[in-house]
């Protein structure tokens, strides 16, 4: 029990630290963004968040999906786990040059389609073509990130994601100030930075006792499917933000203008620092997690399951606390031009929105256990419920009687009815599944 416990402590906290690095230096781009451009910058980025969010989600798709397939191998003695390292990287190449292809063909088209309009469409197209003419680094990156971590080296990934976050609000500040470069400063700081995490992840394969090498490896297209389906309710929870934050904007556009779309980009951004915390949790008992399913270990099973949802009930109340108390302070620190409008719109909105962490929290960390013990269909379930089926009618028919009230409640209200279905689901599924149901007891 003891080292299940150092254990969780170990990956968890390393984890949810680099994770929060990672989350500041988006923070960091809202922030600088808002005191260059104002209202129209932030309207501008919190359009553009949604393809830099969906880079992410593919980029710890390819990376945990492999890194399930590696863990489960090396766990059960089999010598096979290069491959899963090289399936997962081939997998990004390809994606990376389909986002390129996007970068160079369609930057125009997407900006319409998130969003842009007369005066925000040259920031959003300028923002999102680089970071898609960028996302090799950025996937490749979240994919040898995973790796480390499952070979035993949760330090090391910490270590690079920090110092990339900082290294990119040092960029941010370079590129958009001294360098005048606006928003293509801010974009390629978020480009270049993942480069700087992967030249220190690149010490680990000197010292590795698995030894990943780059050699001549024959396609597996049931590996490459494999590694796609094992990381897709990953990929879902990042893609939920996606479509939350799309969703979010062409409501609040109709609703507020500009300005509304702006304040929900104070909150929104806000929000990613929150979802970092639970993101960061979930991962840091991936591994962990894998190692004892394929062992078939229960009791550990079931310790982890009930340490992971005690600190992210810990996590949201602390998450929570801060928002009441610091509200007006977090809105201020991003209204540069003291726009009563956006102030009054943002703080209304964080109390409301942030209520919903309280159960995002925990369906986040049941779906990478979930997907970590192979029950992916469960968790892809728990991840579509919350991404997309329940929360584009929530919102839409909260904003239609509610307004900006009901754009806020929306995303609580959808995570709490994911959160009894996820229950629901569970005690359905143990009637046939007696292992499930010794290791989520107790």
């Amino acid at each position: 029990m003891k080292k299940i416990r150092l254990d969780f402590l170990k990956y968890t906290s390393l984890n949810i630290l680099a994770m929060v690095g990672l989350s500041i230096y988006i923070l960091a781009d809202t922030y600088f963004i808002s005191k260059a451009l104002g209202a129209i910058g932030l309207a501008a980025l919190n359009f553009s968040i949604v393809i830099y969010t969906l880079i992410q989600g593919i980029g710890l798709m390819i990376g945990i999906g492999g890194a399930i397939d590696f863990t489960t191998r090396r766990s059960e003695g089999s010598n096979s786990g290069n491959e899963s390292f090289l399936n997962a990287l081939l997998i990004g190449v390809l994606i990376s040059i389909i986002f390129l292809i996007m970068a160079l063909f369609f930057g125009k088209k997407l900006s319409v389609f998130l969003g842009g309009d007369e005066f925000t469409l040259p920031a959003i197209k300028t923002y999102i073509s680089t970071i898609l003419g960028l996302s090799f680094f950025s996937i490749l990156n979240n994919i040898i990130l995973v790796f480390v971590r499952n070979d035993n080296n949760p330090r090391l990934a910490m270590i690079a994601m920090i110092i990339s976050s900082l290294s990119n609000i040092i960029l941010d500040y370079i590129f958009m100030f001294p360098l005048s470069m606006g928003i293509f400063g801010a974009a390629f700081a978020t480009g270049l930075s993942p480069i700087i995490s992967l030249c220190i992840l690149m010490t680990h394969f000197k010292h590795s006792s698995f030894r990943f090498q780059l050699n001549k490896h024959k396609l597996d297209i049931k590996r490459l499917g494999k590694i796609i389906i094992l990381g897709f309710p990953s990929f879902v929870t990042e893609f939920a933000s996606s479509i939350t934050l799309f969703t979010f904007n062409i409501i609040i556009l109709r609703i507020a203008g500009n300005v509304g779309v702006a304040a929900y980009g104070v909150i929104a951004n806000v929000a990613i620092i929150a979802t970092g915390l639970f993101t960061g949790l979930a991962q840091g008992i991936q591994p962990l997690t894998s190692n004892y399913y394929a062992k078939s270990d229960i009791n550990g099973l079931r310790t982890i399951l009930k340490y992971s949802l005690t600190t992210s009930l810990m996590l949201s109340a602390i998450i929570y606390f801060t928002i009441l108390m610091f509200s007006k302070n977090i809105v201020s620190a991003f209204n540069s031009q003291d726009n009563a409008a956006l102030a009054m719109i943002a703080e209304v909105g964080l109390k409301i929105y942030f209520v919903g962490f309280i159960f995002a929290g925990l369906n986040i960390v049941l779906i990478s256990f979930l997907s970590a013990t192979s029950h992916t269909i469960n968790a892809m379930t728990i991840s579509i419920l919350r991404s997309s089926v329940l929360l584009i009618p929530s919102v839409l028919f909260m904003s239609f009687f509610f307004g900006m009230y009901g754009v806020w409640a929306s995303f609580t209200i959808t995570e709490l009815i994911v959160i009894i279905l996820a229950y629901l689901i569970h005690t359905n599924r143990l009637r046939g599944n007696k292992q499930l149901k010794v290791y989520t007891q107790g």
